[in-house]
């Protein structure tokens, strides 16, 4: 659905909302705050040393040079290249959404929460070939995989989103009852 608060004039309605420029500063704001804890944890720990904070989670260093719990970790590179396509392909379709949907609050939120993180992982990949996690749950010998700021935006922004869904067909059996 078009933006409603766009002027009339056919050069001033293809400007982007002051809406939809708050939801790209919150995904910038993401992608700024998971960039300087992946610098903090890389400057001060060393590979795979671990810190540990309370009996379930560590601070740590890894790298995955794959993509969600190291998928495709193994490969000879091209994923890299791989991953920053999809991202790229993602951040063009996320942008478009955000500027048509900019007054929706909890779809817009959902998108600048997966735009923010999926930007932050590939500077990484772009920077480093490679995506710097440094976040570790575990329970006695079972761990998750480390994570990163980014995912946590990427993993609530896709939440939302699935919560947005089921809101608004909930709104629309409303509607149609």
């Amino acid at each position: 659905m078009p933006d409603q608060d766009m002027a009339s004039s056919p050069d001033q309605a293809r400007l982007p909302s002051r809406q939809f420029w708050a939801w790209i500063g919150l995904a910038a704001l993401i992608v700024g705050l998971d960039q300087w804890t992946k610098q903090y944890f890389d400057s001060n720990l060393f590979y795979q040393e671990r810190w540990n904070i309370l009996p379930f989670f560590d601070f740590t260093l890894l790298y995955n040079p794959g993509a969600a719990f190291s998928f495709l970790a193994g490969g000879q590179g091209w994923q890299r290249w791989f991953f920053v396509g999809i991202a790229a392909i993602a951040t063009v379709f996320i942008v478009t959404m955000l500027r048509r949907s900019a007054k929706q609050p909890l779809f817009c939120l959902s998108l600048s929460l997966i735009l923010g993180g999926a930007v932050g992982n590939v500077v990484d990949r772009l920077m480093h070939g490679h995506v710097v996690d440094f976040l570790l749950f575990y329970w006695n010998q079972s761990y998750f995989p480390a994570f990163n700021i980014a995912d946590v935006a990427i993993s609530c922004g896709a939440a939302l989103l699935v919560l947005d869904e089921f809101l608004r067909m909930r709104r629309n059996k409303r509607q149609r009852s």
